[in-house]
């Protein structure tokens, strides 16, 4: 999230102005210029790079599910996820090991909440309702940046974002279908609801890495997020409890047998290290409203994704609903910047 003071942002949108006065003209381009060029030439690269992420997230859940169905419980397949790639990428820990010393809280709380509580809140609620149902829910993240931005940051919010965000929670009540007394598990919901406050972290922390005097690179706010939220997770879900016995069998993925490995893997290395590294890059080339917009498209890879591979199929009020989740949390961030 910009405040009008970030040297990175104000310029982006701004013509070139001649009313500095002729000493301007003669000199350098300021550091504001200078940034807002850099920033525009690395535009497309972030795209891209938010575009690989929120596809490679959106597979996270229907990889699960199976796991979870065959008898692993969804705490330790929130474990299994974030501590196989924080083994992947100690490497990357390894390289970057002076990140811990020059910003310890940003690292910590990363791991927290970006990744211990982003996936242990989405992955308990995918085990009492469907994938898309609890991808949506946590989609109303980018509404809750508009409400943290207004209301703990104290700087003004423009209506069509508020606008925004009340279209995303009438869709999320179309999602649940309140009038029907909450159709879907309420503690499945609430740990959705959970998920998407924690991704409001995911954004503000990750964009908060390039900022200050002591800058971290965005592949070291990854790697450790993972391994400090490995280790938070290993103290709260005892690992060593689990029948991992299972990985060695086959699952059932909407009637078919597979190996078990198979979306272990996948789980792993693409729904987490993949999505991880790509994302957070990808918010410090663009910015945090940006990113959460293109991350938006997660929401309908997993609900496709789920219906394809899963068979959960969603009703007209889910997709009317999942429809406004989108439009608004859209919405909502795309005018934060102003």
């Amino acid at each position: 999230m910009r405040n009008s003071s970030d040297s990175s942002a104000a310029p982006v949108d701004a013509p070139p102005s001649s009313a500095a006065g002729p000493s301007a003209t003669s000199a350098p381009p300021s550091a504001a210029s200078a940034a807002s060029a850099v920033r525009r030439r690395a535009a497309p690269l972030g795209l891209v790079l938010a575009l690989v992420s929120a596809v490679a997230f959106g597979g996270s859940g229907t990889a699960a599910k199976p796991l979870i169905e065959a008898g692993l419980s969804p705490a330790h397949t929130v474990w299994l996820r974030v501590a196989g790639a924080a083994l992947v990428l100690l490497p990357v820990a390894w390289r970057h090991r002076d990140a811990v010393r020059r910003r310890p809280g940003l690292l910590l709380g990363f791991g927290l909440l970006a990744v211990a509580g982003v996936q242990a809140c989405y992955f308990a609620a995918i085990s009492r309702i469907p994938v898309g149902v609890a991808l949506l829910i946590e989609y109303l993240g980018p509404p809750l940046l508009i409400a943290y931005v207004r209301l703990v940051q104290r700087r003004p919010v423009s209506r069509r974002a508020m606008i925004g965000a009340g279209v995303a929670v009438t869709g999320l009540a179309c999602v649940v279908e309140v009038w029907n007394g909450l159709s879907f598990d309420a503690l499945g919901v609430l740990f959705a609801l959970g998920a998407a406050c924690c991704q409001v972290g995911y954004f503000v922390l990750a964009d908060a890495g390039r900022r200050g005097d002591r800058p971290v690179d965005p592949l070291a706010v990854s790697a450790y997020g993972l391994l400090i939220g490995a280790v938070l997770l290993t103290a709260t879900t005892r690992p060593w409890t689990a029948d991992w016995s299972l990985l060695a069998h086959s699952v059932t993925m909407n009637g078919h047998r597979l190996p078990a490995l198979l979306p272990a893997l996948w789980m792993v290395l693409i729904a987490t290290v993949l999505a991880y590294l790509t994302g957070v890059v990808a918010v410090q080339h663009l910015s945090p409203p940006v990113a959460g917009v293109v991350a938006n498209l997660e929401a309908v890879v997993a609900t496709l994704l789920a219906w394809i591979l899963l068979g959960e199929h969603l009703g007209t009020p889910q997709l009317t609903g999942g429809a406004l989740v989108l439009a608004g949390a859209f919405a909502a961030q795309s005018t934060s910047r102003d």
